[in-house]
């Protein structure tokens, strides 16, 4: 059987893939004007390499993959603009309230699906505050590491840090956005 092949139509590709690709920078970015302009570097990109395209992949899962690179290429300059010095904070700590929290299931008891969903809306913009309000290298890496779901060499690769130091500034991102969720949400 004969497989089919792949051509590129950047002519549609604003029509057919600006939304799903925005929808994927921005919640890897947090920022919905960075991630419009990555969404149009990643179609200027692929103009540039199309004839590099094999057709061994969906046109959708080959944009995403330059986007993909887009979004590892800020984080990387990001990461040089601030250098190698890590931040020394004050964490805080208590041992009762310590684990994985943020990976925790929020308690089910609400009857009421439109307050549910308020109440999560919210639960979701506070956590976005705390985030924000991290060192930035802390954001970043917390947030491709359990936002985004890269794994952990790639993003030791990228960032240039080892796989130690990276635990360490999920652990102490962790700590941080425990305190200010406390302060800030579960307090009130």
């Amino acid at each position: 059987m004969l497989q089919k092949e792949i051509t590129l139509n950047p002519d549609k590709w604003i029509d057919s893939y600006a939304d799903y690709l925005f929808n994927y920078a921005v919640v890897r970015v947090n920022d919905s004007d960075l991630a419009k302009d990555l969404v149009q570097e990643t179609f200027f990109a692929g103009l540039k390499s199309a004839k590099n395209f094999l057709g061994k992949s969906t046109e959708r899962t080959w944009l995403v993959s330059i986007l993909k690179r887009k979004v590892i290429d800020h984080y990387r300059k990001i990461n040089s603009k601030k250098g190698q010095a890590e931040v020394r904070m004050n964490f805080y700590e208590d041992g009762e309230n310590e684990g994985n929290w943020l990976e925790e299931r929020v308690p089910q008891s609400w009857n009421n699906a439109s307050e549910q969903a308020i109440e999560n809306q919210e639960l979701k913009t506070q956590l976005d505050v705390c985030i924000d309000k991290l060192p930035e290298k802390y954001g970043m890496v917390f947030r491709m590491k359990t936002i985004q779901e890269f794994e952990t060499e790639e993003i030791c690769k990228e960032l240039d840090i080892t796989a130690s130091n990276l635990w360490v500034i999920v652990h102490r991102a962790r700590t941080q956005l425990r305190k200010c969720m406390e302060d800030n949400w579960f307090n009130n």
